[in-house]
């Protein structure tokens, strides 16, 4: 019996390793008003590591900065607060996920899917007026909750994976055929235990089928984003299907499909070297 109950996912993921505290206070700091920056910047730079893969992406062109920007409180001041700590946030829960051994699970294609799906997530946003950095957020963490499973119960996910195969399906089908959970409601789960935003939740929870409250908004945008890296294979996994993108959510974006191409262009032409500092 591979089923496995919700219940048992939420006790795997309260047992989690934590993510460093800096970055817990930056999750709280969403829906907070009154933040103080100058002392959150200050703890990010204790984190030398952490510090440092941020001012890489600072200085990526992926921001296409006219000069380089040397230490934390600077990269706020240039690129803002939330941009910062979109980042800051990205590159710590990666650093939490780090690749098993004795999994056939591919980390690597996983990470470069996720960091894809944010890339154009963020542009689509951007194109909709719509908040960038949630955007971002929620397109890396769109598929967190594969991660969980695949970490925490290795085995019964490996026989979703075998029926993902056998029946040439999308892993979304196999996961509930063989677990009766998927990584949609894993993923919020993990986004609640962390206490991301409801907006955050929602995109996670609802990214391959949003609801009608979630039209023209942030989780239509990452329903989208998903499909259309799938479509590009930046994952480059093998026997990958392209998700079906519903009309409802993308005509909710109100975006004209000629600027489609600029996205496939934004996206590809940022894609290498946001993965090099993130997911190396």
């Amino acid at each position: 019996m591979n089923a496995i109950a919700l219940t048992d996912v939420v006790k795997q993921v309260r047992d989690l390793p934590s993510l460093p505290l800096i970055v817990m206070e930056l999750i709280e700091s969403f829906e907070q008003k009154d933040i103080s920056i100058s002392v959150l910047a200050d703890k990010v730079s204790h984190d030398q590591a952490l510090a440092a893969k941020t001012l890489r992406l600072a200085n990526s062109s992926f921001y296409g900065l006219q000069s380089k920007v040397k230490t934390i409180q600077q990269a706020i001041t240039v690129l803002g607060f939330d941009s910062v700590r979109a980042l800051i946030t990205a590159a710590a829960v990666i650093d939490n996920f780090g690749a098993k051994e004795g999994t056939s699970f591919n980390f690597k294609g996983f990470w470069r899917q996720a960091i894809g799906t944010a890339l154009c997530a963020k542009s689509l946003a951007r194109m909709s007026n719509l908040n960038q950095d949630y955007a971002f957020i929620s397109g890396l963490l769109h598929d967190i909750g594969k991660l969980v499973l695949v970490t925490r119960f290795p085995q019964q996910y490996e026989q979703a994976r075998l029926h993902r195969i056998a029946n040439d399906c999308y892993m979304l089908d196999a996961e509930r055929a063989v677990l009766a959970v998927d990584h949609t409601a894993v993923g919020r789960a993990l986004a609640e235990h962390w206490k991301f935003p409801p907006l955050i939740q929602r995109a996670i929870a609802n990214h391959h089928a949003p609801l009608a409250q979630d039209l023209g908004d942030i989780p239509s945008v990452v329903h989208v984003a998903n499909a259309v890296v799938h479509a590009l294979d930046l994952g480059e996994q093998e026997d990958d299907l392209v998700p079906h993108i519903a009309e409802n959510a993308w005509n909710s974006l109100n975006i004209e499909r000629t600027a489609l191409q600029r996205v496939f262009r934004e996206t590809e032409s940022e894609f290498e070297e946001v993965c090099q500092i993130l997911a190396a």
